[in-house]
């Protein structure tokens, strides 16, 4: 993967972030993109500070002509694109119910239509020269109900599908796509659904009332963890592996 060029979504943090750590530790440049030009900037700091050859290029992915233009951006000051990851995401918890139409729109913009964007941009591109592969980083809430997730899950739902059938029409073009599903994972998403200290124990014990069976493996996942994964799907090690899910859960969904 060395002196490959790699655009991140969500990169400012959590799982993006690490992903764009990971990539960067192999020798891929990495186009790192968030909202957040702030905390972008300061990852992106971070990451140049480690050896990672990165570059800030703050978007708001659920608005398609700024998307468009970034790409343009990124290949004309890096070059081709052969790598993209979708890591971008956010979360807005409540009963379905009781959701607002912001909060269901708000998740499916970034979850799923950001997904779109960036993909289209990417793989058109991609496309052209004949070669490439893409990760989206979904959840293993789109295949496994959860309560007071229901948006978040079906916009990760939406997404996976989105990626496999996207995945099987360019596949023609020698371009792969691919899924990671990660369960529960120690970022500051998984924080905010945690209302006091036992989140931690509720999260890999189980809950009854809620339905969850709880981690087999006993512990959380590290960003670290998903974003081998993601960069395992995205190598020549996975040459002939496309239209798959990958979970990283610790059993979680029971193999779901």
């Amino acid at each position: 993967m060395d002196d490959s060029i790699a655009l991140v979504t969500g990169a400012a943090g959590g799982i993006g972030i690490a992903v764009a750590r990971a990539l960067g530790q192999r020798g891929v440049r990495v186009a790192a993109v968030d909202r957040d030009p702030e905390q972008l900037g300061r990852a992106v700091e971070e990451l140049t500070a480690e050896g990672v050859k990165a570059a800030a290029f703050p978007i708001d992915v659920t608005r398609s002509a700024d998307v468009e233009e970034t790409v343009a951006t990124v290949e004309r000051e890096f070059g081709p694109l052969d790598h993209l990851v979708n890591a971008a995401g956010v979360l807005r918890l409540g009963e379905a119910r009781e959701l607002s139409d912001e909060d269901w729109n708000a998740t499916f913009a970034v979850n799923a239509t950001g997904v779109f964007h960036v993909s289209r941009a990417v793989v058109n591109r991609m496309a052209a020269r004949g070669r490439g592969a893409l990760v989206t980083v979904a959840s293993n809430a789109a295949t496994t109900p959860r309560t007071g997730m229901s948006a978040y899950a079906a916009s990760k739902a939406a997404a996976t599908m989105f990626t496999k059938s996207l995945g099987l029409e360019v596949a023609r073009h020698g371009i792969r796509c691919n899924v990671v599903a990660p369960g529960s994972t120690d970022t500051p998403m998984l924080h905010s659904m945690w209302e006091d200290d036992s989140g931690p124990r509720g999260t890999i014990e189980g809950r009854a009332d809620a339905f969850r069976v709880g981690i087999p493996l006993g512990r959380l996942a590290q960003p670290t963890q998903i974003a081998e994964a993601v960069v395992f799907l995205l190598s020549d090690e996975a040459s002939h592996i496309t239209l798959h899910t990958l979970t990283v859960d610790g059993g979680a969904s029971l193999g779901g």
